[in-house]
């Protein structure tokens, strides 16, 4: 008989617990999908303020006089250009392209660096950077238990953390140490939503003083699925559906995230993949009509569905998909077999959603 996996809870379970929030499996954590429903969570992030628990992701703490470059070397954007207090989004390659991770790298301290990762991807991304420290003066510490991690996301989301904050909100792509409601927490600059925000770093001690204090100053608590329909009307790829160790990121439209010149893992292959242009594209679509496509979903004439939903904003079926490169570009009309009906569906620009209106 298979063992029972023990599911991991969040230092906020039990908040999430008494708000009646449906608990299901991710990652191999216990979380929230949704408290009052999908719709209403993610209309309250793009017209006010939520909070997400997104304790589940992953924590690597790197430091040591060599922590920079070799970080230079294993991830793919250009950490020669993060000052101290700066975040960047990279991605984490194979020797082959193949997309390990995508994650956010904030430098803390002149040779101090913090990395957090996919749940799903955290221990094989610790083994991967673990496995290549081996030549460089770096420590490689795991961060994991020492950091509970809330998103607070939506035009009011600023407003908020600051009639609550110490000192002043980080900028966009920033990080500081700010002491928030009583609670120190490592403030940064960014979000999975598309909308203006923080994602606070704090201990798991602290976690649930600060859940209050947000949840009593206005912010909606919201769960993963909110998390997945505000990330997809914006085209935030998500590891595991839009990206995957199968795919480059040149496939993937994260481009601009690859500086080759640096050497980093895997740039060989992402560079050959640039000049030659790629054979595929993961690019946004919106359903002509009803219907709501669906990871695997094929699209007829090539290509496959990646991520699909309803958009509450837009108040149709949106998605995203690797196409043949012909057939991506803006405008173009497809049809996707969703269960044996094929549904059409127009290739959108991305963001699909803009604040505002659509595109």
């Amino acid at each position: 008989m298979a063992a029972v996996q023990t599911l991991r809870r969040t230092a906020l379970f039990e908040r999430h617990r008494a708000a009646g929030a449906r608990l299901v499996p991710f990652a191999g954590w216990e979380m929230p999908v949704r408290y009052l429903g999908i719709r209403e969570e993610h209309l309250a992030v793009r017209r006010d303020v939520g909070v997400f628990d997104v304790s589940h992701m992953g924590q690597i703490e790197l430091g040591g006089g060599a922590a920079g470059v070799f970080l230079q070397r294993m991830l793919s954007n250009d950490l020669d250009a993060l000052d101290v207090g700066g975040a960047q989004y990279s991605v984490l390659c194979r020797d082959d392209g193949g997309i390990l991770d995508d994650l956010f790298a904030y430098r803390l301290a002149e040779d101090r660096y913090l990395l957090v990762t996919n749940a799903s991807n955290h221990a094989q991304d610790l083994a991967w950077l673990g496995e290549h420290a081996a030549d460089y003066d770096v420590c490689l510490t795991e961060g994991s238990g020492d950091y509970a991690m809330l998103a607070v996301q939506g035009p009011a989301a600023r407003a908020l953390l600051e009639s609550m904050a110490e000192a002043p909100l980080p900028a966009r792509m920033r990080a500081e140490r700010i002491s928030i409601e009583g609670v120190e927490t490592i403030a940064c600059g960014t979000g999975y939503t598309g909308e203006d925000g923080l994602e606070l770093l704090a201990s798991p001690a602290g976690a649930p003083q600060l859940w209050d204090a947000l949840v009593a100053g206005g912010a909606t608590p919201a769960g993963l699925g909110a998390r997945d329909t505000l990330r997809l009307e914006v085209c935030y790829p998500l590891y595991g559906n839009d990206l995957s160790e199968s795919r480059g990121p040149i496939e993937a439209g994260l481009g601009w995230c690859c500086v080759e010149a640096t050497g980093f893992v895997g740039a060989g292959s992402v560079l050959a993949a640039r000049e030659a242009g790629p054979r595929e594209k993961l690019v946004p679509f919106t359903i002509e009509g009803e219907g709501i496509a669906r990871p695997g979903n094929a699209v007829i004439g090539g290509g496959e569905v990646t991520s699909g939903t309803f958009s509450p904003s837009l108040g149709v079926g949106i998605g995203m998909a690797y196409l043949p490169a012909a057939m991506a570009h803006p405008g173009e009309t497809i049809e996707i077999d969703v269960r044996g009906r094929r549904r059409r569906a127009v290739v959108g620009r991305k963001p699909l959603y803009r604040k505002g209106g659509a595109d």
